[in-house]
């Protein structure tokens, strides 16, 4: 067992990623990568207001952990960071955060890839469109290129 423990929040405030990746390396000497990805809410050419995210919670977290936990069983990393926002959320704010650190990199990028991955297609958030019309669009369905993303790691 490596001892890594994943910080995974789920919440609707913003998160500010130097703050994040400052308190995953923090007082350490043996990480040598850090990989981040930050996927923000786009406008989609004008046509978005908001995205509106729900999720279970406990049942989010607890997916997200076990994810995770996949991940450091598959790669040698130091630490990993999940953020994932819920509520309203405006086009060009902060959606999701993955922060992966290792001492070598091509396992800190393997692994955010890889959890990216799984956020896309498997984790419980479900994301209703507001349109700048003024209506309330869809709910948005999975996409298959997602899927097919993730099941490479399979």
């Amino acid at each position: 067992m490596s001892g890594v423990v994943p910080k995974v929040s789920i919440q609707a405030q913003d998160f500010d990623i130097a703050t994040e990746v400052a308190a995953l390396t923090a007082r350490r000497a043996d990480i040598g990568a850090v990989v981040t990805f930050s996927g923000l809410c786009r406008d989609e050419g004008g046509v978005l207001t908001a995205l509106e995210l729900e999720h279970y919670p406990g049942m989010a977290e607890a997916e997200i952990g076990r994810i995770a936990a996949e991940a450091i069983g598959r790669w040698p990393l130091q630490g990993i960071t999940i953020i994932h926002r819920h509520g309203r959320i405006q086009p060009g704010e902060n959606i999701v955060l993955v922060v992966t650190a290792s001492a070598h990199r091509q396992a800190a990028f393997e692994a955010a890839d890889f959890l990216m991955d799984y956020l896309k297609s498997r984790a419980p958030f479900w994301k209703k469109e507001h349109h700048a019309d003024g209506t309330d669009g869809d709910w948005v369905k999975a996409k298959d290129r997602d899927d097919k993303a993730a099941a490479r790691w399979r």
